[in-house]
C-alpha cells in the first residue's frame, strides 16, 4: 500500500516491564487518547484476542475503529490489526521491543496500512503525516506512562 510510518521512543524501564505494561489493551487509552477516544474494550485483558472499539480523531474528522491483537512475541512484539471506515480502511500497528545497550528499552511503534478506501487514497500522504505526529506524541506520553508505572515484582 503505502509506506509505513514508524516512530519510537527509548525509555529506562526494563524491556520485561515496558512489554507487561502494553500487553493490557486498556493501558493504551492512557497514551493514545489525545487520538482515539471512548474506549470500549473486550476479549482478554492481554494478548491475541484482545480488542478496542475506539473513535478516531484527526484532521477535525472523526471514524468508529476497532483495535484487535492479532500476534505477540511475548517480551518483545504486539500487532494490532485496525479497522476503520465501516471496515474499508484496514492497517496494522506493530509494537517492537529492545534492550538498550546501558539498560532500559527501545520501543519502536510502525502503523501500516493495508488497504485503504478508493476515496481516501488521495489522502494518504496527508493521513502519513497526521499519523506520524499523532504517534510521536503518543510514544512521548508513553514514556511518561511507564515512568509513574511501579516495576513488575
Amino acid at each position: 500500500m503505502s509506506s509505513p510510518v514508524t516512530v519510537s521512543v527509548d525509555v529506562p524501564q526494563p524491556r520485561s516491564d515496558v512489554y507487561a505494561y502494553l500487553d493490557v489493551m486498556a493501558n493504551h487509552e492512557a497514551f493514545t487518547d489525545h487520538l482515539l477516544t471512548e474506549w470500549k474494550v473486550s476479549g482478554p485483558a492481554t494478548g491475541v484476542g484482545a480488542k478496542a472499539k475506539v473513535v478516531t480523531k484527526a484532521g477535525g474528522m472523526t471514524d468508529h475503529a476497532e483495535i484487535e491483537v492479532i500476534e505477540v512475541e511475548p517480551g518483545r512484539m504486539i500487532r494490532e490489526r485496525n479497522k476503520g471506515s465501516k471496515g474499508r480502511r484496514v492497517a496494522t500497528g506493530t509494537y517492537v521491543l529492545s534492550d538498550l545497550p546501558d539498560g532500559g528499552t527501545h520501543i519502536e511503534f510502525t502503523f501500516a496500512f493495508e488497504q485503504v478506501p478508493a476515496f481516501e487514497k488521495p489522502l494518504v500522504p496527508l493521513m502519513r503525516r497526521m499519523i506520524r505526529k499523532g504517534n510521536e506524541r503518543a510514544m512521548e506520553r508513553l514514556a511518561e506512562q511507564l515512568a509513574g508505572v511501579p516495576a513488575a515484582a
